[in-house]
């Protein structure tokens, strides 16, 4: 085998454009593609740098159920201060915990799609 990365990770959401607002001006994503395509829109979004991204794919592109992702698990340097950043944008937030492995945290998107966020231990 020679994977090296994953490419993209598929978000099911009903509203591209709330999406899109959610990913970047709460989460601090990066719009990385944003295209007409015959079936529908391509729009990604990542963070800087990453060399993973999120597909935003609204209906008709792939039939994928909205809102039905779960288990994203989203790292970060500050778990406790995005957890403050999005409460005060109105997104519940479950945590954050201390596990054997870090500080967690979840969420959910507009849609429902499930995210957690993740302060890891150091030499976890």
């Amino acid at each position: 085998m020679t994977i090296t990365h994953a490419s993209f990770v598929t978000l099911p959401v009903s509203d591209q454009d709330r999406a899109l607002r959610f990913y970047t001006d709460v989460l601090g994503m990066e719009v990385t593609a944003d295209r007409d395509m015959p079936q529908g829109r391509w729009l990604q979004v990542a963070p800087e740098g990453a060399q993973t991204v999120f597909t935003l794919s609204g209906p008709g592109m792939g039939g994928f159920e909205a809102g039905s992702a779960r288990g994203i698990m989203l790292v970060t340097t500050d778990v406790d201060a995005d957890c403050a950043r999005l409460t005060a944008a109105g997104t519940p937030v479950q945590g954050p915990d201390e596990l054997p492995w870090g500080r967690m945290a979840s969420f959910t998107d507009p849609d429902g799609n499930g995210l957690m966020l993740l302060t890891e231990k150091e030499g976890f």
